[in-house]
């Protein structure tokens, strides 16, 4: 074929082309799906915009961490209320659950069980069966079977089938080899209870370090995936260990599983299991997303220090707590938090020890208890000086090497000082208190009218 029959052979089919194509050789965009902004269960949209951050007036403790100066942060979605006794929970039995299921699967695995067998073959991954496998798991399973720490990485879990928790329906001994091994010892056992083995319940997530990455654009992608397992059991024994020579036991035996204190925020979970606690959510979502063939939604994730400042004010500017101040009391004298008032009258707010998260009066942006109840978790490390050095759009500081992490908002057994909301505390992200929980964000996607545009 010479040139001149190659060339109008293309310009043919490039014509032919064209006038086949919908959008007539222009340039219209990629067309995907239309996305509408869903507001996520529980959460109130904060709308951006700009405030003074930093304490308004003295500094009466004279810490000096927190100088006013002028901040933008973009809109955002944040929980009403503290994460409860009730979704935490929700997090734990997931865990549990997937460990439970991943350790049927093995062994089924292990021993040849199958489904049909009407014993642990029931609950073998669904690959098990190689007449039932699409192309792809087919695919997936002949090239990347048998990789990872355990050989078993990538290989879906049975849903489908309920697991069983009644000792007397176990269905065979492999059953009950299983779930033996998520219980305690029986030495370890009192009072003819046996109780789940709680440091089995760990969480396994990974994330990529972008601030790592952006530093030195010669790492490969692997080198700045970042891999956590997370213990996540809140710990109970803080009811005990915060407080010498106080008996405060019986909050230690019910208060995160009795049904009582379902609508309590949680507490004695480490800044490192909230921070699992956002991914589990994330996953959690984004799993029925794609079930119902929708966008994935953006991360969930504790506040930044600035987005917690700025929810907490409620549009109110130089205000000294979020329903605006000087006073910790309502002009009929009641209290307008839980905390510690009076000089140590734990009971005068209608509250010894924590209360329902959605207790007292919200804010203005409609949310409850930015001050006292519990303090809370942000994603941010504690640094006296970062105010001075942090951007003024959405600033952010969180140094993985400093341990400190940010608490906010004072809790039940603080005083009115630590219930400002430009008062600023820290704890280290390994601990756990009986007065720290959490609440959390995810970014809003898309644009939206500021609420400094409205006014």
């Amino acid at each position: 074929m010479n040139m001149k029959k190659f060339v109008l052979l293309t310009a043919v089919f490039a014509l032919l082309a064209s006038c086949g194509s919908k959008d007539k050789g222009q340039l219209v965009g990629v067309k995907g799906k239309k996305w509408h902004p869903e507001k996520p269960y529980g959460m109130t949209l904060i709308p951006g915009g700009a405030f003074i951050m930093g304490k308004a007036d003295d500094d009466l403790a004279g810490i000096q961490d927190a100088p006013a100066k002028t901040v933008t942060v973009a809109s955002y979605y944040m929980d009403e209320t503290e994460i409860t006794n009730s979704e935490y929970r929700q997090f734990v039995e997931w865990v549990r659950d997937s460990t439970i299921r991943t350790k049927l699967a093995i062994l089924a695995d292990e021993v040849g069980e199958t489904p049909g067998s009407g014993g642990i073959g029931e609950f073998a991954f669904k690959d098990a069966d190689p007449e039932n496998m699409t192309p792809y798991e087919q695919y997936m399973y002949d090239n990347y079977s048998g990789l990872g720490e355990t050989g078993y990485e990538g290989r879906k879990l049975n849903h489908d089938v309920d697991l069983i928790f009644d000792t007397a329906e176990y269905p065979d001994e492999y059953y009950v080899e299983v779930m033996d091994t998520m219980y305690l010892p029986l030495e370890e056992s009192y009072n003819g209870q046996r109780t789940w083995d709680v440091t089995k319940f760990k969480f396994q997530y990974s994330y990529m370090d972008i601030a790592k990455a952006a530093k030195n654009k010669k790492l490969r992608r692997k080198d700045v995936i970042v891999k956590e397992e997370v213990e996540i059991y809140p710990d109970t024994t803080v009811w005990i260990r915060d407080f010498a020579y106080s008996y405060n036991e019986p909050m230690h035996n019910d208060y995160f599983w009795h049904d009582a204190y379902s609508d309590y925020p949680v507490v004695g979970v480490s800044w490192q299991q909230a921070k699992a606690f956002c991914e589990w959510r994330t996953l959690y979502h984004n799993a029925e997303r794609k079930r119902r063939g929708k966008h994935f939604v953006a991360r969930y994730r504790l506040p930044s220090e600035a987005q917690w400042e700025y929810a907490a004010r409620g549009g109110l500017q130089a205000a000294t707590y979020p329903w605006g101040g000087p006073y910790a009391k309502n002009d009929r004298g009641c209290f307008m938090a839980n905390f510690k008032p009076l000089r140590g009258d734990y009971a005068a707010d209608q509250a010894l020890y924590t209360v329902e998260a959605d207790a007292y009066e919200p804010n203005d942006f409609n949310l409850y208890n930015m001050a006292g109840n519990v303090s809370e978790w942000v994603d941010s490390s504690y640094d006296p000086g970062s105010y001075e050095y942090a951007s003024t759009i959405n600033p952010s500081v969180n140094d993985p090497n400093n341990k400190r992490k940010v608490v906010r908002g004072g809790s039940w057994k603080d005083v009115a000082y630590f219930l400002q909301v430009s008062s600023r505390d820290y704890e280290y992200a390994d601990s756990a208190r009986s007065y720290i929980g959490f609440r959390t964000v995810q970014d809003y996607m898309g644009t939206d009218v500021t609420a400094n545009a409205r006014k």
